[in-house]
């Protein structure tokens, strides 16, 4: 059985993947296969999790593949914690909210946090759609991660260790950038922003 964790980024992904490197009966990666195009991206070998927020845009690909035989998990944030999260990374080149703002988006009108927003709605509201007719999904919420995350391993029958997995949701992974440097500057351009 294969396992899908879908999401929109900036919802502890990255922890979620690690802590599923402590179950011995799956092999489970982040992001293991972006670099592919075609078939090749979503060709996962059997009894393996995969954690990308970008299977958000290949759910065609994966229905036709997999459909109702995987595991799907939607993996959610709080929508503000999200947005906020996600205007932090406003300005980087190559992240996936600049590319929805500039390319997806192509310049729509709207500030920064509008965008942050649109972008976790619209992505949500996929996945959910996506969801409607798999037999095999839950959804977890970050704020519940240590409960929702004790389920899941029981619900795919995961072997392991489960402590040291759910210990992987005390380490910071990919955090978002730091107060100071750009963010600094950024707060000041939004100044009065409900998100900074």
């Amino acid at each position: 059985m294969n396992v899908f964790v879908l999401c929109t980024g900036r919802t502890a992904s990255v922890a979620f993947a690690k802590a599923c490197e402590h179950i011995e009966n799956f092999s489970a990666s982040h992001e293991s296969r972006v670099q592919f195009l075609g078939e090749e991206r979503i060709n996962f070998p059997d009894q393996h999790i995969e954690v990308d927020n970008r299977l958000s845009w290949f759910m065609g690909k994966l229905d036709e593949k997999y459909g109702k035989s995987a595991f799907y998990v939607h993996l959610l944030r709080d929508r503000e914690a999200t947005a906020r999260s996600f205007m932090q990374r406003w300005e980087m080149k190559g992240s996936i909210i600049h590319a929805y703002a500039e390319n997806i988006l192509m310049g729509a009108s709207g500030q920064g946090e509008d965008i942050c927003r649109d972008y976790v709605d619209t992505v949500n509201a996929n996945i959910r759609h996506f969801l409607k007719d798999k037999p095999q999904q839950m959804t977890i919420h970050l704020e519940q991660i240590r409960p929702g995350f004790e389920l899941f391993w029981q619900k795919i029958g995961a072997i392991g260790n489960l402590q040291a997995a759910l210990a992987e949701f005390d380490a910071k992974h990919n955090p978002s950038l730091p107060t100071g440097g750009l963010l600094g500057k950024l707060k000041k351009r939004l100044k009065g922003s409900s998100l900074v």
